[in-house]
Parts: structure tokens; C-alpha cells; sequence
């Protein structure tokens, strides 16, 4: 008798795609219940503090004076209540935050390891990730940006004071404010992808995206093209009303290729801090 042997190839499980890892990133962020914690009490402290500037503003609407009521949206002050500098660090430090998690929660539990081992292209797996917080980020910052321009607005109309979107400047100020939300986020991942620490990482993440634009003044060549080349500057600069006459002046268009080109960074940099490290 002879034993006869099977040649046949053994099933191989196919490579995953790139819209399954994104599937996959999707599932671990809509899973995790501090997530949406994260991002519904940051949209609260945001909208709060813009609702609270415009309610403070009715509320002492009849201490004012006639020529300062006249003047109040002719020099752009229901825009700068839309959404407030106070805000807009909240907003900036809380998605830093929630960007960076994205990331060393994974490193700091360990599970980074599984994810790997199931997709072992790691740049695929952070690229998902990318993807993944931008697409959540952009929905987020556009829902928060537009829930406080109505609201503010809403809140001044009590005293025929509050603007429409069309008004001009409203709709950048609203997109502004919005974008902030994905470029932090991409910002504190690409620091977490690199730094991998927790405390070191949100410690960065503060110097980075707060600290620095405050360092820098206008007073030096230097120092106001470096300042200017931050996001909170930039921020400022997209939701400036009228003309602030400054030592070294910008455009606008500089300030959306600041946002740009931040974004565009932080996500190279997340995508290949990964390659040839031991996780």
C-alpha cells in the first residue's frame, strides 16, 4: 500500500484592504465611551463659552450708549462673540488631546501589538487612524462652529444686535473655527505617534499648539514670521474683523496655508513615525 499526499495549497486569508482598516479604526473609536464623553464635554465647554460672552453682552446691552450700540456690528463685534479666543484654546487644547489618545492608548495598553500583528502595513494602519479622526474632528468642529454662531447670534438678536451667515466675514470666522478642530487633532497624533508617552505627550501637545503662538511677538521680523506660522495666530488672523495695523502684517490666505500645511505634516508624520521602530 501507498500513502498518497495532498499538494494542495493551504487557504491564505486575504490581505485587508485599506477601507477595511479604516473600518476597523472606526469600530475601536465609536466603541470606546470616553471618546464620546471627550468630545460632548469639550463641544459644552466651547458653546458655553461663547454663550456666555453673548449673553453677557445682552445682559449689559442697556449700559451702553447709543453710538456704542450703532457701532456694535459695524465693528464686528457680533463675530468675535461667534466664537471667542477663550473658545477657540479650549477647543484647540481638548482635540490636541483627544488626537494624541488616539494613538498612545493604544501604546500604552499595549494592544498596538495586535493591531499590528493583524495588519502588519503599519503606515496602512495609520493612515486609517488619520483618516478616521479627521473625518470625526471635521463632522465635530463643524457642528460646535455652527451650534455657537447660531446660538450667539439667537442670544444678540434679543437686542437687534445679532448677524446672519451671509454677513461678511461670518462664513470664514464659522469655517475657521471649524477647521481647528481636525488640524489640532492631527496635531496631538502626530506628537503621540513620535513621543509615545502619555504625560510627555500632552505635555508637548500644550507647548506646541498654546504655548509657542504666545511666545512669539510682534515686536522682531523673526519673531512675528515664526508666530505667524503657528495655528492659534492663524486662527486669529481668519477671524480678525476690520484692519489691525500690525508691524509685519499677513494675509489670509497665508493663514489658510498655515492650517494646511500643518495638517498635511502632523499626518506625514504620524504615518511614517511608525516605520522601522519596534512597535
Amino acid at each position: 500500500m501507498t500513502a498518497t499526499t495532498d499538494f494542495r495549497p493551504a487557504t491564505t486569508e486575504p490581505r485587508a484592504r485599506f477601507h477595511d482598516v479604516v473600518a476597523a479604526e472606526w469600530i475601536k473609536l465609536r466603541s470606546l465611551r470616553s471618546t464620546w464623553i471627550a468630545y460632548g464635554a469639550t463641544a459644552l465647554a466651547v458653546i458655553a463659552f461663547n454663550a456666555g460672552t453673548a449673553y453677557d453682552t445682552y445682559s449689559y446691552w442697556t449700559e451702553r450708549n447709543a453710538a456704542d450700540r450703532a457701532d456694535f456690528v459695524r465693528a464686528g463685534i457680533p463675530l468675535k462673540e461667534a466664537f471667542t479666543a477663550n473658545a477657540a484654546m479650549v477647543m484647540m487644547l481638548a482635540l490636541g488631546a483627544i488626537g494624541a489618545v488616539a494613538i498612545i492608548g493604544e501604546y500604552s495598553t499595549g494592544t498596538i501589538r495586535t493591531t499590528f500583528a493583524a495588519v502588519p502595513a503599519r503606515r496602512s494602519v495609520m493612515a486609517a487612524k488619520a483618516v478616521v479622526v479627521t473625518a470625526v474632528t471635521v463632522v465635530f468642529g463643524a457642528i460646535v462652529a455652527g451650534a455657537s454662531f447660531g446660538l450667539t447670534q439667537a442670544i444678540l438678536d434679543g437686542r437687534s444686535a445679532g448677524i446672519s451667515m451671509s454677513h461678511p466675514g461670518a462664513l470664514r470666522v464659522v469655517v475657521a473655527s471649524a477647521l481647528l478642530a481636525p488640524v489640532c487633532a492631527l496635531t496631538g497624533m502626530a506628537i503621540g505617534s513620535v513621543i509615545r508617552h502619555t504625560s510627555a505627550t500632552m505635555i508637548a501637545s500644550v507647548v506646541v499648539i498654546l504655548v509657542l503662538p504666545l511666545v512669539f511677538t510682534e515686536g522682531r521680523h523673526w519673531s512675528a514670521v515664526a508666530g505667524h506660522a503657528t495655528l492659534y495666530q492663524a486662527w486669529n488672523r481668519l477671524t480678525e474683523v476690520g484692519h489691525s495695523p500690525a508691524a509685519f502684517p499677513w494675509t489670509t490666505g497665508g493663514a489658510w496655508t498655515v492650517y494646511g500645511v500643518w495638517a498635511l505634516t502632523a499626518a506625514a508624520l504620524a504615518v511614517t513615525s511608525v516605520h522601522r521602530r519596534d512597535q
